[in-house]
C-alpha cells in the first residue's frame, strides 16, 4: 500500500498556512476546522509544518498570549515529508522515528497532502482486516484429500 491509496480515500481538502501569519489565526483555523496540523507555505513550497504540539509549546513559551507570535516562530522548521509512491511501511517507519503525527506529502515540489498516523493506523488495521479475511475463506474453502478419508475409515 502507497501513501496515493490514502490519499485517494481520505479526499484532496488541505489547509495551509503562511509563515508570517499569526499564529492566533492558525490556531484560529485549527480549532474551527478540528485539525490537528496546518502546512506552512512560502512561495508556493513547503517550509514547515504547525501542529498542536508547536502550538502548545509556543502557548506555554509566552504565557498564553500569542497575539504577536508568528507561525514561523512556533513552526517545526524541518518536517518529515514523503511522496504519493512512498510505501506505508516506510511512512510508518519514518513516523515513529521522529515521533511525528503529521507528514505533508509531495509529489515532485507540489503539496499533495498530509497523512496522520491515524490515516497510517487506519490504513494498517483495513489491510490487515481484509488479509485475514482473505486467509478464512482459503481456510474454509480448502480442498479435502481424497486420501485423508479413506485413512481414517480404514
Amino acid at each position: 500500500m502507497k501513501v496515493s491509496d490514502i490519499l485517494r480515500v481520505k479526499g484532496g481538502t488541505l489547509y495551509v498556512v503562511k509563515p508570517d501569519d499569526s499564529l492566533a489565526q492558525a490556531m484560529a483555523t485549527m480549532a474551527e476546522k478540528d485539525m490537528g496540523s496546518l502546512v506552512v507555505v512560502e512561495g508556493g513550497a513547503v517550509v514547515g509544518m504547525l501542529t498542536f504540539r508547536e502550538v502548545i509549546k509556543d502557548v506555554v513559551k509566552h504565557n498564553g498570549q500569542v497575539a504577536q507570535v508568528t507561525v514561523r516562530d512556533a513552526m517545526e522548521k524541518q518536517p518529515l515529508l514523503c511522496t504519493v509512491d512512498t510505501e506505508m511501511d516506510e511512512v510508518r517507519r519514518m513516523m515513529l522515528e521522529r515521533h511525528a503525527r503529521y507528514m505533508p506529502v509531495m509529489d515532485g515540489s507540489m503539496l499533495m497532502g498530509v497523512v496522520s498516523f491515524y490515516d497510517v493506523a487506519k490504513a494498517v488495521v483495513e489491510e490487515q482486516s481484509f488479509e485475514n479475511q482473505l486467509l478464512k475463506a482459503y481456510i474454509r474453502d480448502w480442498p479435502q484429500a481424497e486420501n485423508a478419508t479413506d485413512n481414517a475409515a480404514g
